[in-house]
């Protein structure tokens, strides 16, 4: 979830957040020019200590390339920073130049080198060319991020969205598989409009029939209906063992497929199942434990 980082009361909520994943404290396009010093301040002294609970917790710094990220940098990178999410990314030597930067000041901080995280945004046609060679740049990436704002701009889209963002499938799909290239996550962009909960929930089915893993948003109001979309529902998961439990029992009489309820079933869907189950289990257990 994007929060704004120069307003103190929604830091202190977003970053005691139970529903979200990570929270990414903005000083980029969330900030207006004349507050950006003082989103640097305010998320610095949030992030004074490590996390040891609540979501994930992300900044997204200024550009690559803008003067403005040597300032982020040295405000924000503090013991309580998983990572940072980096907008308009176009090359993967632009990944190269932060990895670097960012070592000296997890050096500076004390940080263990390589601790802070990438979460690339993919926000223009050429930086869509480039995003296998932008993921597999440095280790530090963990995930690319779909920027339809910016990437609508640079395409000449309408200003509104119609049918689940249609208009932008083709590029969509392009980051979902640039990201399983890279074998690193792929995260849909936002939902714009708050008020349309419907469209929401479409778009969100519409990610995670694309391969999304997941989403950002900008509204807390959105995460609950995020999270349900992409979780995996109960007939899902109880469908997927049953799946599971007639493969085993086909290799144990030496076949290596088997129908299933019409369908053939072979190894490739038999991993997507285990996946599924192994993704549901991790989400019992975090719930569990929080």
């Amino acid at each position: 979830m994007f929060v704004p980082g120069h307003r103190q009361r929604m830091l202190d909520k977003a970053l005691g957040l139970a529903n979200v994943d990570a929270v990414m404290l903005d000083i980029e396009d969330g900030v207006p020019q004349a507050e950006k010093a003082a989103a640097r301040e305010l998320i610095g002294k949030s992030l004074a200590s490590p996390r040891t609970s609540g979501p994930v917790r992300f900044v997204r710094v200024s550009a690559v390339g803008y003067e403005y990220i040597q300032a982020d940098l040295a405000h924000i990178v503090q013991p309580g920073l998983d990572g940072l999410a980096l907008p308009k990314v176009e090359t993967p030597e632009q990944i190269k130049l932060v990895d670097a930067i960012l070592g000296h000041h997890e050096r500076r901080s004390g940080i263990p080198q390589g601790t802070v995280a990438f979460l690339v945004a993919i926000e223009s046609p050429r930086g869509l060319l480039h995003a296998t060679a932008i993921a597999g740049a440095s280790s530090r990436v963990t995930g690319l991020m779909f920027g339809a704002e910016d990437l609508g701009k640079e395409l000449g889209l309408p200003l509104r969205r119609e049918g689940e963002a249609a208009e932008l499938l083709f590029q969509r799909s392009m980051l979902v598989t640039a990201a399983a290239a890279a074998n690193v996550q792929a995260v849909d962009g936002v939902w714009p409009d708050i008020s349309d909960s419907e469209g929401l929930k479409r778009y969100a089915l519409q990610s995670r029939r694309l391969g999304f893993g997941g989403m950002s948003l900008i509204h807390p109001g959105q995460a609950e209906t995020i999270n349900q979309v992409f979780s995996p529902t109960a007939d899902e998961i109880a469908y997927c063992e049953k799946v599971i439990e007639a493969f085993d029992a086909a290799l144990a009489r030496g076949d290596g497929s088997i129908a299933f309820g019409g369908q053939l079933i072979d190894l490739p869907i038999v991993e997507r199942a285990k996946r599924t189950v192994a993704f549901a289990k991790r989400l019992n257990a975090s719930s569990a434990g929080s």
